[in-house]
C-alpha cells in the first residue's frame, strides 16, 4: 500500500510552503502555456504530497527507469517531473504542466460535473475539485484498488469528489459536463461519448501500446496524442491537442493486435493535427478520414 511508510518531513513553514506552491503553480502553467488564473491557483492549493505516498520518492528519469531522491523534505514535491506511484507498472502521478495544458482544453466551469477516468491517487482530481467548486462534482474512478484507497484517503476532505473502485471504460454513469481520461487508449468508450451533455467536453490520450512488452514497467504508448471532443448539436467536433504519451488501458478498454496494426498506421501516415470531427455510430466517408474503426472514425470534415 502506499501509505504504510512514514510520510514526509517539512523543512519549511507552512508560510514558506504557500510561498513555494504559489511559485510551483506560476511555473507549471508558464510551462503548460496556459494563462488560466484559476487553473494556476488550483495547483498553488493542493498538497502534492498528500498523493505520491510515503518517501522515499522515486522520479522519472527523461531515458527511462526511475530513480529515489535523497531527501525526504516534502518541498521536493514541487517539481514538474514525474512521481513514481507503482514504479513496477510504469504508474506515475503524471507531469504537472502536462495537465495543466489539458486541464486548460476541458473549459471547466464553476457547478461541472466531471468524471475523471484513471484517477491514480486523486492529484488531479483534487485539482479538478477546487475548479468546479463546491457545487460542482468530481466522479475519482480508478480501476487499481490500492491506488483508489490511496486516492479515496487522500480525498475524504472533498465533499465534491466521489473515489469509484472501478473499469473506467464502464464510467461516467449518469451525464456530465466534462470527461477527463488519465491513460492512453486506441478508442473512446462508449460512456464518454453518449453521456456528455450537449456542449460537453472529453480530453483523452489516443494511442497504441508498444509491441514489446517491458520485463518491469507498463505498457505505454508507441505513438500518443491528446485529443479534445466537444458534443455540439449535429455531432461532436474533434481537436489535437498535441503529443501526449501515458501508460496503455487495461480492462475493458484493450484491443486486439489488427486494431493496434491499423491504429499505428494512422498514426505514421500523419495528419492528425487536421482531424475536425469525431464520427460515432455513423458511416464516415471513405478518403475524408484520418482513421476509421469500428463504429467510430476521425475525420477531416467540419461537423
Amino acid at each position: 500500500m502506499l501509505g504504510d511508510l512514514p510520510m514526509p518531513t517539512a523543512m519549511f513553514t507552512a508560510d514558506e510552503l504557500a510561498v513555494i506552491r504559489r511559485a510551483y503553480a506560476h511555473q507549471v502553467v508558464a510551462t503548460a502555456a496556459t494563462t488560466n488564473p484559476r487553473i494556476e491557483a488550483a495547483f498553488a492549493t493542493v498538497p502534492r504530497e498528500k498523493f505520491l505516498g510515503a518517501p522515499p520518492w522515486q522520479i522519472a528519469n527523461l531515458g527511462g527507469g526511475y530513480r529515489p531522491l535523497p531527501s525526504f523534505d516534502l518541498v521536493l514535491a514541487y517539481q514538474d517531473v514525474l512521481f513514481a506511484l507503482q514504479s513496477e507498472k510504469g504508474v506515475n502521478n503524471g507531469s504537472p504542466s502536462l495537465h495543466a495544458r489539458l486541464l486548460a482544453e476541458l473549459d471547466i466551469q464553476i457547478g461541472d460535473r466531471i468524471a475523471h477516468i484513471g484517477a491514480g491517487t486523486g492529484y488531479y482530481s483534487a485539482i479538478l475539485s477546487e475548479l468546479v467548486g463546491a457545487s460542482g462534482h468530481v466522479y475519482a474512478v480508478e480501476m487499481d484498488p490500492d491506488l483508489a484507497a490511496h486516492a479515496q484517503a487522500a480525498l475524504a476532505d472533498r465533499a465534491n469528489v466521489s473515489v469509484i473502485n472501478a473499469d473506467g471504460s464502464r464510467w461516467p454513469q449518469q451525464e456530465v459536463d466534462a470527461i477527463y481520461v488519465n491513460f492512453a487508449v486506441a478508442r473512446p468508450a462508449e460512456p464518454w461519448i453518449e453521456r456528455l451533455r450537449p456542449g460537453g467536453r472529453l480530453v483523452l490520450p489516443l494511442g497504441v501500446p508498444r509491441q514489446d512488452r517491458p520485463s518491469k514497467g507498463g505498457r505505454h504508448a508507441s505513438h500518443g496524442v491528446a485529443l479534445r471532443i466537444e458534443r455540439g448539436e449535429s455531432g461532436f467536433a474533434a481537436r489535437w491537442i498535441g503529443t501526449a504519451y501515458f501508460v496503455c488501458a487495461n480492462g475493458g478498454l484493450s484491443i486486439d493486435d489488427n486494431e493496434i496494426e491499423a491504429l499505428t498506421a494512422a498514426f505514421k501516415r500523419g495528419g492528425i493535427e487536421f482531424v475536425k470531427t469525431l464520427l460515432w455510430k455513423t458511416e464516415p466517408r471513405i478518403g475524408r478520414c484520418w482513421y476509421i474503426g469500428d463504429q467510430w472514425a476521425l475525420c477531416y470534415d467540419d461537423v
